[in-house]
């Protein structure tokens, strides 16, 4: 659990910095601030519109966070790929053409961003790499302890089959090899899921497709045979959702366990009504929090506040040593939606407990009021 240990560490640091007016502050760690110093632009870079996070929270939030920090000055400046890494690439440049104060890229190919990357540095705009590590000379990192939610991942296939099916065939449906953060992913469920239970067939799913996965799934059901196969790592819930629409048409009776992670709406429903096992709340809002704190700190040279931001350090294929900061991540199943997702703020019980899942819902303790 160090990701999530080191975290809460920073989350703190940050918090109590924040009392103090260090972040968003008036040079609270005594630097000095530019010309520009409320009157900023943060470009920020979405990789896709599949995962719904990204526009519903990631977005909005990090604009209200800018727009707070800076007493309403600030502005964002957004674009979506939409899953195209030349999309992508051609925003990064018009960005630095607008001349951006800093950039958040969540990246889709991190190999592919690299040479924007540099051109950003080579025009002095800093660039934090959001939610995927990019390769490139960044400046700094924000996101989950990958391999942490990987191993929370694998462990609830892992133990829900030592009960009900020991040694049971598991499918793998992996993320994108172009995202850096699959592999750790990968890595992560392995290290919980070898010698415990039967690999049986493992894909990579380009651009993180529900529809490639979907038709994976249908060749796995083909060649291992429904019956046969006791549980599904899905890598995240677009995959998920795409996995079990496989597993209902090809005749399932019962849905075997599948994971997630991204706690989308969609996913949580599913795992209300026994579909989805389990998927893997990384709250989006607080890292899309600290990375718009992140974002200005850098911008106006409030470096202690920054650097209590970044207290970990990750590398890339192309740079070591890269501030960074790991947010929490949790288990998500049916025992907990109420103090996580709920709790936090991003869901309400009656966006969760339409009609279709009221019955489901009243079971396990969820009542609209």
């Amino acid at each position: 659990m160090r990701g999530t240990a080191t975290a809460l560490a920073v989350s703190s640091s940050a918090l109590s910095l924040a009392a103090c007016g260090a972040i968003g502050g008036s040079g609270g760690d005594g630097s000095s601030a530019g010309p520009k110093r409320d009157d900023i632009t943060v470009g920020l870079l979405l990789p896709d519109r599949d995962t719904a996070r990204f526009e519903k929270f990631d977005h909005p939030v990090i604009s209200k966070e800018v727009a707070s920090l800076t007493h309403g000055k600030g502005k964002v400046l957004y674009a979506n790929a939409e899953a195209s890494a030349a999309k992508q690439s051609r925003q990064f440049q018009q960005m630095v053409a607008d001349k951006a104060d800093i950039i958040l890229v969540d990246v889709v190919d991190a190999k592919r961003i690299a040479p924007d990357v540099q051109k950003s540095k080579d025009a002095g705009i800093p660039v934090i790499a959001y939610d995927r590590l990019a390769q490139g000379p960044i400046d700094a990192y924000v996101s989950h302890d990958n391999e942490l939610v990987g191993q929370v991942q694998g462990r609830a296939i892992a133990e829900t089959l030592a009960a009900k099916a020991p040694g049971g065939k598991v499918v793998m449906m992996n993320g994108d090899p172009a995202d850096p953060n699959t592999a750790q992913f990968k890595e992560g469920a392995l290290s919980r899921l070898q010698g415990k239970v039967d690999i049986v067939k493992q894909y990579d799913t380009d651009k993180w497709s529900p529809a490639v996965a979907k038709a994976h799934m249908k060749q796995a059901i083909q060649s291992v045979g429904l019956d046969h196969i006791a549980a599904v790592y899905a890598a995240n819930d677009g995959m998920a959702g795409a996995v079990i629409d496989a597993l209902k048409e090809a005749g399932a009776s019962r849905i075997p366990p599948v994971t997630g992670q991204d706690a989308n709406l969609d996913a949580v429903q599913r795992i209300v009504a026994g579909e989805q096992y389990m998927t893997v709340y990384k709250s989006f809002i607080d890292e899309a929090t600290y990375a718009a704190q992140m974002a200005v700190n850098k911008v106006q040279g409030h470096d202690i506040a920054f650097d209590a931001l970044t207290r970990d350090h990750v590398d890339s294929p192309t740079q070591k040593n890269i501030p960074a900061m790991h947010v929490p991540v949790v288990s998500l199943t049916k025992d907990n939606i109420k103090n996580t997702v709920i709790a936090d703020g991003v869901y309400t019980v009656q966006q969760i407990c339409t009609p279709t899942y009221a019955a489901q819902c009243a079971a396990i303790g969820l009542k609209l009021k």
